[in-house]
């Protein structure tokens, strides 16, 4: 008898959540509304019609400048100039120089395919040697598509670096919209992230922050929105859950919504946990491929003089749903989610022209089980890696793909026995990795997988051993990637966004708990008694700096207290050391002799994600396996300390994720 395996068919909505229906309030716009029409007669823009959306490009630069929709001239905003209302754009820079912020204007158009169906056209910006130092070094191809019966349509980019283009770096690649800021108020990210938001003039008269992005609305135009702080940090979503984000207008003449829906994560960077921005006051709404973001520098594309490349970023769908009736307008949004599900269903979607997008025909498949086996947990039996994640990028080491940027990455979560299936991956050869909520470390699979177009994989049930050098002393925290487990203080009543007032797992993404911690630890710092205090009311969620006047910040030192009621077993301790984020820290621990040269542990300027500062409760992932010579312990009372050296801002800092100290293995 064949074993069932549970198909998750995106990053851990389970397939009963496919048929559950939502009221659609849009049916009308999503019926068969005559041929689509192109007309380019006018040299400098031309216009796509399908009867439902009309979209207007600028020629040949291929900016978005004007999107009409259920009686609405323009849904983008058209006080802004042309070429500042629907935009990709890169930040790119030549190693060693500063970076330069670029909008991709297209020098060649063309009409891919134009018939009653469907309509693609594209433009092209070709590097030339000429453009050095100016330009970012790729040829690009962005294209538009326009369905019959579509409401909305659909854009991508192709970037390709044939041999002899110059070295480059590049931060960010996204897709802007700046939508009309009279009509478009309310936000919504997700089921409980939605909310009326302020304007950017609010913003313009509010105080710039400690951190740039974050305003305290001091004079706005809505009295309620006085003494909140806008930041759009704190719209950030994970890519897994990064699907749909957009605006509602609530105007009773014409209530619509204005949505940006991404089918899959697989041409996004950083991996399924990688943070990024949505949607945030302007009104603006995004489509991020790569950044930086809540990862730092260690995750930008690099590319050698000579190195070639090729990938297609995209499609993505911009989705336009209005309202009949007098629904409530809010009811856009689960439509919103709706089409978002039928997107997801039909990816790789089959109509893209370039012969570039890979379709799925030409996809492969790879099923298999992962299984956990700890020897100090249950005997070492093997368990399932029960809501793993698992996924395929190019070849690294353990744990690479959350730093990989360049190609493609195809992730999935495993059912509740560890089975899991990758679908629709693009031909080309990969590291299979896995990681395990409940466990620390890494999974690679030994081999190279090879996809070709057409087949199925089944790997054989593979086996994670999550690092493990002796059984546990003590431990603090869950091995979940994230500080969202500790202690989280209340927001400073005078730098609130009350989205999140009533939402206790959201409560990290507040302004400033950062500055808590001097409050909580004015001269001394955190003091943790293992078997004593709770990580979730003792641990702060973040090891920052301390203020001590104005602009002048100490490292602090934390310590960790345990008892030996034996003399210490001869031979090494392991100390397992997993950190959720870390901003350019040094890291220094001690056993016993706080400051003498002999520390079991240094690290000099870990990390660059600024989670602290974006209100992220992790960046990337760390994980140290430090030595404790037995020695160094004694019978009864132990300290460990954990300095963080750093100290010019308040923003340097690390999150932990999970410790546990390992006595050594006995026979």
């Amino acid at each position: 008898m064949k074993k069932q395996i549970f198909i998750p068919w995106w990053f851990g909505i389970k397939t009963m959540q496919l048929c559950f229906l939502l009221a659609s309030s849009s049916d009308d716009n999503m019926s068969d509304s005559g041929a689509v029409k192109l007309n380019a007669e006018d040299p400098q823009q031309l216009v796509i019609d399908n009867g439902i959306v009309q979209l207007t490009l600028s020629t040949p630069q291929g900016y978005v400048i004007g999107i009409s929709y259920h009686g609405i001239d323009n849904v983008l905003e058209s006080r802004h100039a042309l070429h500042d209302r629907g935009y990709f754009d890169v930040v790119w820079n030549e190693p060693g120089k500063n970076s330069i912020a670029q909008r991709i204007n297209g020098t060649h158009f063309s009409i891919v395919a134009s018939d009653e169906s469907q309509v693609e056209v594209s433009f092209v910006r070709t590097w030339t040697s000429s453009m050095e130092g100016t330009d970012v070094p790729f040829n690009i191809d962005q294209r538009y598509v326009l369905r019959r019966g579509s409401s909305g349509f659909y854009h991508y980019m192709i970037f390709k670096r044939p041999q002899g283009f110059p070295a480059v770096e590049v931060d960010q690649f996204r897709t802007v919209y700046k939508l009309q800021e009279h009509r478009f108020h309310y936000m919504a990210i997700s089921d409980n992230r939605q909310r009326f938001m302020p304007t950017m003039e609010d913003r313009e008269s509010g105080q710039v922050l400690a951190y740039p992005e974050a305003v305290l609305l001091t004079q706005p135009s809505n009295k309620d929105f006085k003494g909140e702080v806008d930041d759009k940090y704190q719209y950030s979503c994970e890519n897994k859950d990064n699907r749909v984000h957009g605006w509602i207008s609530f105007d009773p003449d014409a209530p619509v919504g204005f949505w940006m829906i991404t089918p899959s994560n697989e041409f996004r960077n950083g991996g399924p946990t990688k943070q990024d921005l949505t949607s945030h006051v302007g009104p603006i709404t995004l489509s991020m491929f790569v950044s930086t973001h809540y990862a730092g520098k260690e995750v930008r594309m690099a590319f050698q003089e000579g190195e070639t490349y090729k990938k297609v970023f995209g499609p993505v769908f911009v989705y336009l749903n209005s309202l009949s009736g007098n629904k409530d307008p809010r009811t856009l949004w689960p439509d919103a989610v709706q089409q978002m599900y039928k997107e997801a269903q039909s990816w790789p979607h089959d109509f893209p022209q370039s012969r570039d997008f890979i379709q799925s025909t030409q996809r492969g498949r790879v099923v298999g089980r992962l299984l956990v086996q700890d020897r100090y947990i249950r005997g070492g039996k093997l368990l399932y890696a029960k809501s793993a994640y698992v996924g395929l990028a190019l070849p690294g080491d353990e744990g690479s793909w959350q730093r990989e940027s360049k190609g493609y990455q195809f992730w999935t979560e495993a059912d509740n026995k560890g089975y899991f299936m990758i679908k629709n991956v693009i031909p080309g050869h990969y590291n299979l990795f896995a990681w395990v909520p409940g466990f620390i470390g890494d999974y690679k699979y030994n081999n190279i997988i090879t996809i070709t177009p057409g087949c199925l994989i089944k790997l054989d049930s593979l086996v994670f051993s999550p690092p493990r050098n002796g059984p546990t002393l003590w431990e603090i925290g869950v091995p979940d990637r994230s500080a969202a487990e500790f202690f989280i203080p209340d927001p400073n009543p005078k730098f609130i966004n009350k989205l999140y007032n009533k939402q206790p797992k959201d409560k990290f993404r507040q302004y400033g708990l950062w500055e808590s911690y001097a409050d909580l630890y004015p001269h001394n710092d955190l003091v943790y008694t293992v078997g004593v205090d709770k990580y979730d009311r003792d641990w702060f969620f973040a090891h920052v700096t301390r203020r001590i006047g104005n602009g002048v910040y100490q490292p602090t030192t934390w310590q960790i207290i345990f008892e030996l009621e034996n003399d210490a077993f001869r031979g090494s301790y392991t100390l397992q050391l997993a950190l959720a984020s870390a901003t350019h820290s040094q890291l220094q621990v001690w056993l016993n002799e706080q400051g003498d040269n002999r520390g079991v542990f240094e690290r000099v300027d870990i990390g660059g994600d600024n989670a602290i500062a974006r209100h992220g409760i992790h960046g990337l992932y760390w994980l140290f396996s430090i030595d404790v010579p037995s020695d160094r312990l004694v019978k009864g009372k132990n300290i460990f300390y954990f300095r963080q050296s750093n100290a010019t801002n308040p923003f340097q800092g690390l999150m932990y994720d999970y410790m546990r100290l390992e006595r050594p293995p006995t026979l």
